[in-house]
């Protein structure tokens, strides 16, 4: 199973990284989300600095559904979703490769979207343990649950969407919890923010599993 997420995953990134589609157009529009919220709360007031996490994770999940749009829009072109059910790969390993895939994309994007933060919003930057480790579980299941209901859109003409509607309330609990995880970071108090980690790592957990084993089905159904 690992073999072929392995695979899946390398071939998706080729993908990317020959198309330039994240680089050219995932990354730019994340950035200017950010630089429209910033005039839309005036810095002189403090609103933005306080509002700076909530801001941050919700650009982080718009732009994370564009990823996982593009992820399957590829296996929707000329029925390429077919060659996956024939190719004797492990379903699990599929969704594995395609979660891995988007995870990488949107930890580079994050990256970004953290020094945008810095430098559009001057908000300082601490409680780097927790900033991390809830980047890459949040991120973790942001791509758990995109690649699960991104196979559910894929044959769907409205897949543009309906992934949206099936995905975003979804994501609520992910952006609770990354929004408070950081606020503790951001304020000081980063041992206030680990119990919201636990509860990303929970809802990453239960994406995993239900993706490794349901994914297969969901693949044949699409």
């Amino acid at each position: 199973m690992f073999r072929d997420a392995a695979l899946v995953a390398a071939k998706d990134l080729r993908i990317e990284a020959r198309s330039r589609v994240a680089l050219n157009q995932i990354v730019p529009f994340a950035l200017v989300v950010l630089v429209l919220f910033g005039f839309a709360l005036d810095p002189d007031r403090g609103i933005l600095h306080q509002a700076t996490p909530g801001l941050y994770w919700v650009t982080v999940l718009f732009t994370g559904l564009l990823a996982v749009q593009r992820a399957f829009a590829v296996e929707a072109s000329d029925r390429v979703v077919d060659g996956l059910r024939l190719s004797g790969l492990d379903p699990g390993g599929i969704y594995l490769g395609k979660a891995a895939a988007v995870g990488l994309e949107l930890v580079v994007l994050e990256v970004l979207l953290l020094a945008g933060v810095a430098v559009f919003y001057g908000t300082p930057l601490g409680g780097w343990p927790l900033l991390v480790v809830t980047t890459l579980v949040a991120t973790a299941g942001i791509a758990a649950a995109g690649t699960l209901y991104g196979v559910l859109a894929v044959g769907v003409r409205v897949r543009e969407t309906l992934l949206p509607l099936l995905l975003l309330p979804v994501l609520a609990p992910v952006l609770i919890a990354s929004t408070r995880a950081f606020e503790a970071a951001l304020d000081g108090t980063p041992g206030e923010g680990w119990r919201w980690v636990g509860l990303l790592a929970v809802f990453s957990l239960v994406y995993l599993a239900a993706g490794i084993f349901g994914f297969g089905s969901l693949l044949e159904e699409s």
